[in-house]
Order: C-alpha cells, then structure tokens, then sequence
C-alpha cells in the first residue's frame, strides 16, 4: 500500500470509527483488547474495490481486507507488548501531515470543515487515539524489518523474475524552490485587530455571541456551531489561544487575542478537569496586495541575481526561502513522477529545460495558507522502460519491499499464535 492510500485510509477510518458507530454495527472481529466494526471493515471493502475495480461483494476480497484489518491491530498489540512509545508532538505532526492530505483531497480547508461540519482542530481531536495507534503499529514494524536489506545479486535475481512486469518507468522530475510567504501588512493587520475589536464590544453590549460567530467568524468549521469548539485538552490549540482560553472562568470573555492565523475572541463555556469547552470568533487578515506584489519582486530579483551572479540557486533558497524544511537543502523538493505533481507544479516544470528557473507563481499551501515561489528544474528523466543500470536504486527498493513484506506475513502469522484474536462472523 503506498503512502499516500494509506494516509487516506487512516483518515476515513479514523473519522468513521469516531462518527458512524450505530446501533445496527456490530463486531466482526476482536484482537486482544481492539475490536474492528462491520462499518470499518465495509468501508475498507468499498474503497479497496473502488481503488482496484473490483467486486466489493466477492467474499475473497472481503476475506483478504479482514485479514489485513486483523494484521494491524496485531501489530498495534504487539506495539503495547513492546512500550512502543508516541509522543503527543509526533501525533500532532502526524495528524497535521494527513490533514494537509486531506485538504489537498477536497480542495480547500473550508470545503472540509464545511463537509463535516466542524473545524480541521476539532477534526484532528477525533483522529488522534486512533492516528496514535496507528503510528506505534507502524513503528513496531519498523522496528522489526526496517533494517532489512537486499544484495547486489538479490536485486539482480528480483530484475530477472519480475524484469516482463515492472513496467515502464514514468518520467521524473527534480525540482529545487524558493517559496515566500508574504507577510500581511502592519496596515492589514491592523484593520483585521479593530474589526475583532468591534466584535468584542458588541457581544459586551449584548450581541449575541453565537450569531456574531456564525456571520463574521473565518473559522468555518466552528462558525456553523455558534464558535463552539468542543471540549478539549491542553496541547490541541495554539500556545496564545490556550493561555488565554484557560485563564477564564466560565462564561469570562477575553480580550482580542492573537495567534497565527488571526484575532479570536474567545468565551469559556465549561470547565472539566484539565479539559475545557470553549467557543471563539476569528479573524483573519485578509488578501494583502501590497505584499502579495513585494514578494513577487523580491522573488523576481532573487531570479535575476541568480542567473547574474556566481552565486548559487542553493545559497539563494537557503537565505531567502520561507519553506525552511527545504531552505537547509538548498532548496531541494525531491525526485517526483508525473503524477505525483499538481497540475499548477507540472505546468511550470514542463515549461523549463534542466538547469532552468521559472518566474514566479502562486503556491497555495492548504486552502488558507498562500505563497509565491520561483522553481527550477534540476533534471528530467523521459519515461523508459525498467532497466539495472539506469534505475538499480528503484529496482532495489521494490526487491527490498519484497523481501520485508515475505517476512512480515511470516512474522503475523507467528502473532496470532501468541496473541489472542477471533473472528465473529
């Protein structure tokens, strides 16, 4: 399964086990103390036959899919055995990854918070337990194959009985960026912070909160509930918005707060232990013009002085770059197949020849988040057909996939005969 079907899986089965337990579900299977739902496995079903084109009826597909439901929670059993450990910053980043995936999914963050009805925070709340669980079955099984290796003469073998079914080798890109985010104005923040402000003083003077929330809040997930964002614990939120949330007595206002996505107005509802309910009305600062055209120039002489001087495109992006992940590699996406771009991305590079940059363009990040980016095209590799000496390194991955996966059906086999599981149907 690749990484991309996987983060799709444990969001849909995250949220369906969170959200469509009904009466009528039953348990089809049970794995030392995990239960896995006939909703869980039919979902799984669907979405394998729609993925492969098959017949979600036929019973060797439903067979095959409860076999892989139960290797999982083995795996997360045997995690617990091991003290697999998970700190909340990882599940947080987790969860921050799959629901950027997700967002790319729908095509904005409004439209997912608008489809389920609640805000990407709130979301995340739902996802954690089981995104956990998933990530210490992972790491379990890391743990045990992650430094499996394969020889030269291993991979030589591999190419020989499979070298008809590998394929063609789609054509690649290696991209480099530059991305600047622009910074909103102090003039654009500023009205965005008077505006909170007014909002703030009218639920003083008695505007109702809930319907502020639901007219003027740009947080749309909360916005249709009235601002409520439902009963938490500490590290969901951000630091500004947490220190102000629970320094207030229920039914307290705070003042307009700022976090990095705007102003809130925040009122606690509830108090529970070191869980509280809160609501809120955000504010962002809107489209700044002004920046939006600063970073377009400054990244357009950041290209001129690149293709002007003897300095390199790296010490550019490590200098000027705002996507610090990739600014430390001066400025290195990757390798990417066709497919594996957006058709905004693919557009630019099909433009450019190797050792070539682009001019600036709009990057959308998640739906809310925006900025612009010059990219250059590192090499091009046309499609061709599998062969060793240009594609050894993929060629030695799938053999290594291959030797991890016999070994990892070996191994479950050996967990069910010491970890108690049933099936129920």
């Amino acid at each position: 399964m690749t990484v991309i079907r996987k983060i799709f899986f444990l969001l849909v089965m995250s949220f369906t086990s969170s959200f469509t337990q009904e009466v009528l579900d039953k348990i089809v299977a049970v794995v030392d103390d995990e239960i896995i739902l006939k909703s869980e496995l039919d979902l799984r079903i669907n979405l394998e036959a729609a993925q492969r084109r098959l017949n979600p009826e036929d019973p060797d597909l439903r067979a095959k899919v409860l076999d892989a439901l139960i290797s999982d929670k083995l795996l997360y059993a045997q995690a617990v055995l091991d003290t697999i450990e998970v700190s909340d910053e990882e599940v947080m980043q987790q969860l921050d990854y799959q629901m950027n995936y997700f967002i790319s999914q729908y095509g904005s963050r409004e439209l997912v918070e608008e489809t389920y009805g609640m805000s990407i925070e709130r979301i995340k709340r739902e996802f954690r337990d089981d995104t956990r669980k998933n990530m210490m079955a992972e790491r379990v099984k890391q743990k045990k194959f992650g430094a499996v290796e394969v020889t030269r003469k291993e991979v030589e073998e591999f190419y020989e009985n499979y070298e008809d079914s590998l394929g063609l080798i789609p054509e690649r890109f290696e991209i480099a960026h530059i991305f600047i985010n622009p910074k909103a104005s102090g003039k654009v923040k500023l009205k965005a912070k008077e505006f909170a402000q007014q909002l703030l003083d009218s639920i003083k003077s008695g505007a109702d909160f809930a319907e502020l929330a639901k007219k003027h809040s740009d947080d749309p997930g909360s916005a249709s509930q009235g601002g409520d964002l439902g009963t938490v614990k500490r590290g969901v939120f951000y630091p500004e918005f947490e220190a102000a949330a629970y320094s207030l007595e229920p039914g307290e206002l705070s003042g307009v707060i700022e976090s990095p996505v705007g102003y809130h107005i925040i009122q606690l509802i509830e108090r529970k232990g070191e869980a509280i309910n809160a609501r809120h009305i955000l504010v962002k600062a809107k489209s700044d013009d002004e920046a939006d055209l600063r970073t377009i120039e400054l990244l357009t002489d950041i290209r001129d002085s690149i293709l002007n001087s003897e300095k390199s495109f790296s010490y550019f992006a490590g200098k000027y770059s705002d996507d610090k992940e990739t600014a430390k590699f001066g400025g290195e996406l990757g390798t990417f197949e066709v497919g594996q771009l957006d058709k905004q991305l693919l557009d630019q590079v099909y433009k450019l020849k190797p050792g070539e940059i682009g001019f600036p363009k709009r990057l959308d990040i998640d739906g809310s988040t925006y900025g612009f980016h010059i990219v250059k095209l590192i090499d091009r590799t046309p499609e061709h057909k599998a062969n060793l000496e240009q594609d050894f390194n993929d060629i030695k991955r799938l053999a290594e996939f291959r030797k991890r996966e016999k070994l990892y059906e070996k191994w479950v086999e050996e967990l069910k005969q010491k970890i108690y599981w049933e099936i129920k149907v």
